[in-house]
């Protein structure tokens, strides 16, 4: 399935479209995590394991994005659209995915 933030796909046409999906995947970073992101904070540089957790939220968003326009049956998603934010304050990340699933010709 094809997931693009366009809201056409170049060389094919929509027949229908299905309605709007969406996905959201909340993520918790552990005290290590947190700890050692301090210290980068501290010190300077790039968090690798909040970027890999923010990586793999990301992921697992859109993953339940297709498998929703699946359910529809959608060939494809347009206008996807991705939003990070923290939840609370004990480091729990959030990424929500929304996007209009679409059958093609």
């Amino acid at each position: 399935m094809l997931l693009t933030t366009t809201s056409v796909i170049e060389g094919h046409q929509i027949d229908r479209y299905l309605g709007i999906v969406s996905s959201e995947v909340v993520l918790g970073a552990n005290a290590i995590k947190d700890m050692m992101a301090g210290f980068r904070d501290f010190f300077g540089g790039r968090s690798n394991s909040y970027e890999r957790a923010f990586q793999e939220t990301r992921e697992a968003a859109l993953r339940e994005l297709e498998d929703r326009a699946r359910a529809l049956g959608a060939d494809a998603v347009v206008g996807v659209r991705l939003d990070f934010q923290t939840v609370g304050t004990g480091g729990m990340m959030m990424v929500g995915a929304t996007g209009t699933a679409v059958k093609m010709k």
